[in-house]
C-alpha cells in the first residue's frame, strides 16, 4: 500500500484529522499519497471542524491552510491503493459507488488496529472537544499499528 484514502461522511471532522496525522508520518509509513474524503461532503467544500482542528493543534499538528472537505470521486478508487471507512455507514456508502473491480480497497479504518477490527471510529461531531480528543488518541494508535506492522514486514 502506496496510497491511502480516509473517508468518513462530510469529511469536516475524522477523516480530515486521519489525513493530518498519516500525512505527518508518510514517510515512515511508507506511504507516497494520503488524502481524505467524505461520503456526503458538501459539493462547495468546507473547512476543517474547529474542534478538529484545535484537538490536532494540541499534539502539534498543522493542518493545511486551505484544506476544503470534498466528496469521494470515482476516480478515488483509481487513484488509491487502499479506502479505508470511519464506520459502517460510510463503508455502505463507499460499497454503492465503488466499482466491483476495486472492492477490494475497501475497509474500515480500525482494522488497522488488530483489536479494534470491524469497530466504527466515533462521529465527533454532535459531542464535546473531549470526543475529538478521543478520535485523535484512536488515530495516533492506528498510526502506530501501521507503523508496528510495516517494520515487521520489512
Amino acid at each position: 500500500m502506496s496510497s491511502l484514502l480516509l473517508v468518513c461522511t462530510a469529511n469536516i471532522c475524522r477523516s480530515p484529522m486521519a489525513e493530518v496525522v498519516f500525512t505527518a508520518q508518510a514517510r515512515a509509513l511508507g506511504l507516497d499519497l494520503v488524502a481524505s474524503a467524505g461520503t456526503h461532503a458538501h459539493p462547495r467544500g468546507q473547512v476543517m471542524d474547529p474542534r478538529a482542528q484545535a484537538a490536532l493543534a494540541q499534539r502539534r499538528y498543522t493542518p493545511p491552510k486551505r484544506w476544503k472537505s470534498r466528496r469521494v470521486t470515482a476516480e478515488d478508487f483509481e487513484r488509491f491503493d487502499r479506502v479505508l471507512a470511519m464506520d459502517e455507514d460510510n463503508l455502505a456508502a463507499l460499497r454503492k459507488i465503488c466499482p466491483p473491480e476495486a472492492a477490494h480497497k475497501l475497509g474500515m479504518f480500525l482494522d488497522l488496529l488488530p483489536e479494534m477490527q470491524g469497530r466504527p471510529v466515533p462521529d465527533p461531531y454532535f459531542g464535546s472537544a473531549l470526543g475529538f480528543e478521543n478520535v485523535l488518541t484512536l488515530i495516533e494508535r492506528a498510526s502506530r499499528a501501521l507503523f508496528e506492522a510495516r517494520q515487521a514486514a520489512a
